[in-house]
């Protein structure tokens, strides 16, 4: 009984499956683990929580400012510009 299920799910046909599920997890427990650590927010130890709201506004902005926001920020917001480019200039 337990082959039978095992040969069931483990064809090479369900392998792309498996890799875009395991990546959306991936990217869901990064951005949990993200939030919890670092978002000024969000409070778990009982000193932290009893300080109340806290007029913090250079943690905040330094949490939404993070590393990929200042990378992307003054790049074009297209995947492939080169090819756009090609396909859009006329001369």
């Amino acid at each position: 009984m337990a082959s039978s299920s095992v040969n069931r799910w483990l064809k090479p046909e369900v392998y792309p499956l498996f890799a875009a599920v395991g990546v959306a997890v991936g990217i869901c427990g990064m951005q949990l683990i993200r939030n919890i650590c670092t978002n000024p927010e969000v409070r778990v130890t009982r000193e932290n929580r009893i300080a109340g709201v806290l007029e913090n506004f250079e943690e905040g902005e330094k949490y939404a400012e993070h590393g990929l926001r200042k990378f992307v920020r003054n790049r074009s917001p297209q995947i492939m510009p080169s090819i756009n480019k090609f396909f859009s200039d006329p001369n």
